[in-house]
């Protein structure tokens, strides 16, 4: 396969623009021109060619990768879901998930103290921040240290009891709200604790 022609994009830095034969263009980094010695005119073999595609595809990938971590942080896991539903090998998504964390872009220990904090700023509760750790894909094994780093959330319940039952000690009322701190994944140990101290007859 000969390449054609050989030229800058116009539309992104330090791309370049490989014209095949066949009419197909390839992107190409400087790198990638460096390493496989491409010019115009060049006459790739097929081995040459297939593993210039490779190269291309893999830093396409490893492009993409970067963007979506940096956007939006994720675990390992969810990364490579995100890598394999765009047609990414799975030797592939792992060599690129290791080449993130060696960068320190993909950290599972880090993403589960993200999401723990992020959860108990909301107002949620140990049950509900590990459902969502196991939803995000992160390691069981991450789950308890994530949750010791939080401080202590009896402020945060006494909060929402407080603005849900605005004084009042009717039992109706009092069991709406303790429902919807379950619902927010509270233990009923912290639920009851919190009840005593609005001052509520609590038997556990």
């Amino acid at each position: 396969m000969v390449i054609q022609e050989l030229k800058p994009s116009k539309r992104v830095r330090d791309r370049w623009l490989a014209v095949l034969e066949d009419g197909s263009i390839l992107r190409l980094s400087r790198n990638q021109i460096a390493d496989f010695a491409l010019y115009a005119g060049r006459e790739l073999s097929d081995e040459e060619a297939d593993r210039l595609v490779e190269a291309v595809e893999n830093e396409n990938f490893r492009s993409y990768a970067l963007r979506v971590v940096t956007d939006t942080p994720k675990s390992r896991k969810m990364l490579l879901k995100i890598l394999e539903e765009k047609d990414c090998q799975p030797e592939q998504a792992e060599k690129i998930a290791d080449w993130l964390e060696e960068l320190g872009y993909l950290d599972d220990k880090r993403y589960a103290a993200e999401v723990a904090a992020f959860y108990t700023r909301k107002g949620y509760g140990a049950r509900k921040i590990r459902d969502e750790l196991y939803r995000r894909g992160v390691p069981r094994e991450l789950w308890d240290e994530a949750l010791d780093q939080l401080e202590d959330n009896s402020q945060a319940i006494d909060a929402f009891l407080e603005k849900k039952l605005k004084g009042s000690h009717d039992p109706k009322d009092i069991k709406r709200a303790s429902d919807a701190l379950a619902r927010r994944g509270f233990s009923w140990s912290e639920i009851s604790d919190a009840l005593r101290r609005y001052g509520m007859e609590v038997w556990d």
